[in-house]
């Protein structure tokens, strides 16, 4: 007798595994001083909020992402077989994923950054995950509830709806959409991270505007940095050495408080 794993469930608990599996490394790299945005005594002193919270907080929004997914892959009905059956070319795999990265860098962009103009959800919803000063990678997904759902969950589930991607799809796109968020949190700038070769949306991107300084800009999210540059809210950066070690992401223009 054989036990398959579906497609659908697969696409459901394998961005949480992967989530963790690549938070591990970075847990394990986070020795690295020289290669750290902050010093291990900035991310204890300026962290608002324990690890124990983190984690728990984390655990809280990807059970509500399994939920919405295991609906909507119920909803849009197993196509699993059908997938199977359809070859897909390379060019359409490959269009599915640019078409589901821009939806949800559109989506996340604009309610990112509605949710910091907007006084009442910045205080109650959006400052949970700015807690996090100084962001580390398994606090990547570290969110008010109510903020999980709409920019992550919802997010994620546009780009599934409107890329066309099959579930067998969709496990590799949110997986690599769960380890470029973790990437882009993780507080340290390696040597020869692809990441920071294909993208300019990268951690120390990110680092900016976990800032004080840096809350009206750069709220472009996981991959491009279009909408800032567009709009307006783009902050260029410089890295130098930090006195004692490690590297700082400095911005290297006037950041306006208004």
């Amino acid at each position: 007798m054989e036990f398959g794993i579906s497609d659908e469930l697969l696409g459901t608990f394998a961005p949480i595994l992967v989530y963790w599996l690549y938070s591990g490394i970075y847990i394990l790299l986070g020795s690295f001083e020289n290669y750290r945005l902050h010093s291990k005594k900035e991310e204890e002193d300026k962290n608002l909020v324990s690890k124990g919270t983190v984690i728990k907080g984390v655990l809280l929004q990807q059970t509500v992402q399994a939920i919405v997914a295991i609906l909507l892959f119920t909803v849009t009905g197993n196509d699993s077989e059908a997938a199977m059956a359809q070859q897909l070319s390379l060019l359409t795999l490959l269009r599915q994923f640019v078409v589901a990265m821009l939806v949800l860098d559109t989506w996340q962009y604009f309610m990112h950054r509605y949710m910091h103009h907007n006084k009442f959800l910045y205080r109650h919803i959006h400052s949970q995950h700015h807690r996090l000063v100084v962001p580390y990678a398994f606090g990547a997904l570290y969110n008010h509830p109510l903020e999980g759902l709409l920019l992550d969950t919802i997010g994620g589930a546009l780009s599934f709806l409107l890329s066309g991607m099959s579930p067998r799809t969709s496990i590799f796109f949110f997986s690599f959409a769960t380890i470029k968020t973790v990437d882009d949190h993780c507080g340290l700038w390696l040597p020869g991270n692809l990441f920071h070769l294909f993208f300019r949306n990268n951690s120390a991107y990110h680092d900016i505007h976990h800032q004080l300084y840096g809350t009206k800009y750069n709220f472009s999210q996981p991959f491009f940095v279009m909408w800032d540059r567009i709009l307006g809210t783009y902050m260029p950066y410089s890295l130098e050495k930090r006195a004692g070690g490690g590297l700082e992401a400095r911005p290297t223009k006037d950041c306006k408080d208004d």
